[in-house]
């Protein structure tokens, strides 16, 4: 535009030093070092893209997830891209920190209407609420502290463990109680539901060696 007599004359470029700053923002070459490194160990992967929308990662010549033969497992891989994919305003996985309290709070109802139907001896009915408890627990995205997917899973497993042991599944409750053990070491009662599955099937050596682990861990439980 023109300027009216007497008015300073002006640029219209960048700002002074603006142009010297997008200079220094230009990519440093890589480092030579470690592009070898990289060169070195580069293995290239026959892949397909597969629903939804092309956001999965298959192997090209089975057009499977998760395929033997061709030694690839993009099943982890796909469900970090699954989670993006429905979130599109994410645009990378937040801090472990950050939990999704909707699906603690799905855990936990689902975990109480167990408990409901236990209390009034309807097992099976809360072995089923259970079993959606776990199924829920881990669907938790991978980028969360897995302490969090441990404390609901050992207490859901230990509640279905007693469930078992009322409805006269004695392996079932073991199962659960050794897998509460695996979760939650020093927690008592994944030892106490595993003597008492013990003792229903007449194991009492074991029983009782199950208690003292079991008291060593928590000596007031």
């Amino acid at each position: 535009h023109s300027h009216a007599p007497g008015q300073p004359g002006h640029t219209h470029g960048p700002p002074q030093g603006q142009g010297m700053q997008q200079q220094q923002m230009v990519m440093r070459a890589p480092d030579p070092v470690m592009q070898a490194i990289i060169e070195e160990s580069y293995v290239p992967v026959d892949i397909a893209l597969g629903p939804p929308d092309n956001v999965t990662a298959l192997c090209g010549p089975h057009q499977l997830e998760k395929c033997a033969e061709c030694d690839l497992d993009f099943v982890n891989l796909n469900r970090l891209s699954r989670l993006l994919h429905l979130n599109p305003n994410l645009r990378c996985p937040p801090p472990p920190t950050v939990v999704s309290k909707n699906l603690s709070l799905a855990i936990a109802n689902t975990k109480e209407e167990g408990n409901a139907f236990y209390k009034r001896n309807q097992h099976e009915k809360a072995i089923e609420r259970y079993n959606l408890a776990i199924n829920i627990a881990a669907q938790r995205p991978q980028w969360e502290a897995a302490q969090v997917m441990r404390e609901e899973l050992s207490t859901v497993l230990s509640n279905r463990a007693a469930a078992f042991l009322e409805a006269g599944d004695y392996i079932g409750s073991l199962v659960d109680a050794e897998a509460v053990i695996q979760l939650k070491r020093g927690w008592s009662k994944g030892h106490f539901r595993k003597a008492r599955a013990l003792v229903k099937m007449e194991r009492f050596h074991e029983a009782k060696e199950a208690i003292e682990l079991g008291l060593s861990f928590e000596p007031g439980s």
